[in-house]
């Protein structure tokens, strides 16, 4: 699948709706993570489409939290995306704020990694390390366990993220985990870059 956009451009665009340091965080983590799992699941050819979709999942979040996977799709036709990536960004919050159902692999990987590198990120930040490198499922499972632990995380949407794939909840675990450590390092880069 192609895209007109690429990391740069789709990264300007979150930008121009997103200023928190977080959210353009959390978009390039997810974007690198679908680009890693791209290739992972033979989807190598695709990589570039995947990561798009995953920089852009959270567009209008920031300035529409009330509209989120909705009005994603102004913001998007606006600035000329194509139909896939809208219905692949609108796909990963089906059953909470959309109702447009996750079909592709790439959109239920979308669904299940969304939520679930941010309960990785705020694990890491409770690491002495503050990384990824050295986390262990056994270590995951427990925060995921502890409903208070980033609870904003949540822990519905990530199973049944898992079960969309057909995989265990440890499998998704375990690959996002090796999904983040591929890119800490060019994301930290790339955030001190921008100043953020």
């Amino acid at each position: 699948m192609n895209t007109k956009f690429n990391h740069d451009s789709a990264l300007e665009l979150l930008r121009e709706y997103n200023k928190e340091p977080f959210h353009i965080l959390h978009g390039l983590t997810v974007g690198s993570c679908m680009k890693w799992f791209a290739k992972e699941l033979g989807y190598g050819e695709d990589q570039d489409f995947w990561e798009v979709c995953g920089i852009l999942h959270d567009i209008d979040f920031e300035m529409y939290p009330e509209e989120h996977c909705k009005k994603a799709v102004e913001l998007l036709e606006k600035a000329g995306a194509e139909p896939e990536v809208i219905h692949a960004v609108c796909s990963h919050g089906y059953g909470e704020c959309s109702d447009v159902k996750p079909e592709h692999e790439m959109e239920k990987v979308l669904f299940a990694c969304d939520e679930l590198t941010g309960l990785i990120g705020a694990a890491a930040k409770m690491r002495p390390s503050k990384s990824v490198m050295d986390m262990e499922v056994k270590s995951l499972k427990k925060k995921f366990k502890d409903k208070r632990f980033a609870a904003g995380c949540s822990r519905e949407i990530i199973t049944k993220g898992a079960e969309q794939l057909g995989w265990s909840l440890e499998e998704l675990m375990e690959k996002t985990i090796l999904a983040m450590r591929s890119c800490e390092e060019n994301i930290n880069c790339e955030l001190d870059n921008l100043g953020l």
